[in-house]
């Protein structure tokens, strides 16, 4: 069986092969990974799959931001001024577009930042003020924006691919991409926070389990889960107790279900997480170190014979709604687990639910980002201005923690990826300035980290029709026109920032996103 020269197998071939598969034979990996298995150095490279000479051995840690219900990037770092379509020869007041003095220039930057003012959000009778132009000047040498055209406006599946880059390196993740590069030694590499299908696993069954995302549902007490033994009263030695753990194990084994499935992977993955994995987490003190709760009348830990870390009142200072919001829960957990060396990747982000903070004001409208339907204007506007905030803060607690002795901050080898689903719809009725959008494949992504080629924009929008076109992936050059699904270029344009090695992968070369 034979390769042609783009490492396909020919049409005769691959009936050759699913008719071998179909009387038994084992040919699965053949036909999934043949390129990789037959292919030359020099041919993998003309394919893409270029082995990263950047790699140091140090972690990288990889932060998403799942920006549910479908963040616009033409309401922020892209936004259109209505003077601009009118000169292209487009119909401003049928379009997305702001009013000239709501779009402020960056000096010295491609990107934008809007500015929007509202007595309402939608249908929700409160004040509206949000001005992104502080987080953009801040951060604008740490960020690229690269345009983008997706291949579905389901929530689920567009949340999923915008993690695997529509299935572009086997199904896996990014997140477990980093986790299998960087995450070997850590006690939980992958720790998803996120929801719907930015929760989801990849369809690469072949990586080690500690790849495969950890998923948290409640970041503030999720940590009281991870010791077996502590916290509860009156409880015997641990010594005592692990004896009981051995004995359990070992009856568990010589029962009849023990027996039946003994060679089950998902059985066998469970002992190994009870025996050998639960040890090694009671060992690390995670169960403190990871607990944001102070100690007070209300939640007594010291009676139980626990405590907080010792971040926790700095935390919930910078994060007062961590136990009402869970973003700010989540993003407090995610400083924590990068810090004390837990995770090299957590997911995080909205739910479609309501949220309110200790003030009684909504920190989460209804459908998060997809209220657009609602009213597009002041609910972009909001959930900017929220997902903005909290990664300011998420920042500046990275920047204020080294790495190491070499001088770098845990900022300095992280990146920031707001994965959203799709775009919003650009029409509107004329001259409204309420109007509700629907679901639409072209938009672009925001990353922050000061290992991506900061300061640039990958690609453009036409202000005549408020639509982003593409790039060149490996000079960065824009491309005016381009529409073509690019899910893939994103997706190794941040495994490449990341110092992933994609060797054999078949991936494109995304050189435009790497800081020179």
């Amino acid at each position: 069986m034979s390769l042609r020269n783009n490492g396909r197998l020919s049409r005769r071939e691959i009936l050759k092969a699913l008719s071998m598969c179909a009387a038994g034979s084992a040919m699965g990996p053949l036909l999934t990974s043949c390129r990789e298995g037959l292919n030359t150095p020099a041919a993998l490279e003309q394919l893409g799959g270029v082995r990263q000479a950047r790699l140091d051995g140090k972690p990288r840690f990889l932060i998403v931001v799942g920006a549910v219900g479908g963040a616009s990037i033409v309401d922020s770092m892209l936004a259109v001024r209505t003077s601009e379509t009118t000169a292209a020869g487009g119909n401003a007041a049928k379009l997305n577009t702001f009013a000239d003095a709501q779009v402020q220039n960056v000096d010295g930057s491609p990107f934008r930042a809007v500015k929007v003012e509202a007595g309402v959000l939608g249908s929700i009778p409160m004040a509206l003020k949000t001005d992104q132009l502080p987080f953009v000047k801040k951060y604008k040498d740490s960020m690229l924006v690269a345009t983008s055209t997706g291949t579905s406006v389901n929530h689920v599946i567009a949340q999923k691919r915008s993690l695997t880059g529509s299935s572009a390196w086997r199904g896996r993740t990014l997140q477990e991409c980093v986790a299998l590069q960087y995450g070997a030694g850590f006690p939980l590499p992958n720790v998803n926070m996120g929801n719907q299908g930015f929760s989801e696993r990849g369809s690469d069954n072949s990586l080690p389990a500690y790849c495969y995302g950890e998923v948290v549902a409640k970041p503030s007490f999720w940590s009281l889960g991870l010791d077996g033994m502590k916290g509860i009263k009156d409880l015997p030695s641990r010594d005592v107790v692990n004896l009981t753990r051995v004995v359990r194990n070992s009856l568990d084994s010589q029962s009849v279900f023990g027996k039946t499935f003994d060679d089950a992977a998902a059985l066998e993955l469970w002992n190994a997480q009870r025996t050998s994995g639960q040890s090694a987490l009671e060992m690390q003190e995670l169960i403190s170190r990871l607990n944001m709760m102070p100690d007070n009348p209300e939640t007594p830990l010291s009676e139980y014979g626990l405590s907080s870390s010792p971040d926790a009142e700095r935390l919930r200072a910078v994060f007062p709604n961590y136990l009402t919001d869970p973003v700010e829960g989540q993003a407090a957990l995610a400083f924590l687990l990068i810090k004390n060396r837990v995770s090299v990747t957590v997911t995080l982000g909205p739910t479609f639910n309501i949220a309110m903070g200790a003030s009684k004001q909504f920190t989460n409208p209804p459908l998060a980002f997809d209220f657009s339907h609602n009213e597009h204007r002041t609910v972009q506007a909001f959930m900017w201005s929220r997902m903005m905030e909290t990664i300011d803060k998420l920042i500046e607690l990275l920047k204020s923690e080294p790495f190491d002795s070499s001088g770098e901050s845990l900022w300095d080898r992280s990146l920031i990826y707001m994965a959203t689903e799709f775009g919003r719809t650009r029409t509107r009725q004329e001259g409204a300035s309420q109007f509700g959008t629907g679901h639409d494949l072209n938009n672009g992504f925001m990353i922050l980290s000061p290992m991506v080629r900061g300061n640039t924009l990958l690609g453009g929008v036409d202000p005549k029709t408020t639509l982003t076109y593409g790039f060149d992936p490996r000079t960065g050059a824009p491309q005016p026109g381009k529409l073509e699904a690019n899910e893939a270029d994103i997706y190794s344009g941040i495994l490449t920032a990341m110092g992933v090695d994609t060797s054999g992968s078949g991936l494109p070369d995304v050189s435009a996103f790497v800081r020179t």
